[in-house]
């Protein structure tokens, strides 16, 4: 292979000094905290935290809005079923009360015609 080159250890020692001096100038060229594009870009920042803060807060608030609607939703629900189960347990001894009245008269009558016969034998 005559084409091949080996890397000596200075060429590598070389190399890797010449890559941590870019890396050191690339540090030392960036702007300063108080640089006026970067205090632009903090401000852009802030604002955009306060946009989220604000969204985040009518958010919390329509949920909670939404919680309570369907709390008397239910409650409302709730109520028509007592009403309904209520009507339904009258009803059911209105017609018991019915049933037992009746059975009362039909007994009534039926002592009556008892009655009626035990008279004509006698």
């Amino acid at each position: 292979m005559a084409g091949f080159k080996t890397n000596s250890f200075n060429d590598r020692r070389d190399a890797a000094l010449k890559a941590k001096e870019a890396l050191l100038e690339k540090f030392k060229a960036r702007p300063a905290p108080d640089h006026p594009r970067l205090q632009a870009l903090a401000e852009e920042r802030k604002r955009i935290a306060e946009a989220r803060a604000i969204r985040d807060a009518e958010r919390e608030q329509r949920r909670q809005e939404e919680a309570a609607r369907r709390a008397e939703e239910e409650l409302r629900r709730m109520a028509e079923e007592v009403a309904r189960l209520e009507a339904e347990k009258l009803a059911a001894e209105q017609a018991i009360l019915e049933e037992q009245e009746l059975k009362l008269r039909q007994k009534e009558a039926r002592d009556a015609r008892y009655a009626a016969r035990k008279l004509r034998r006698r």
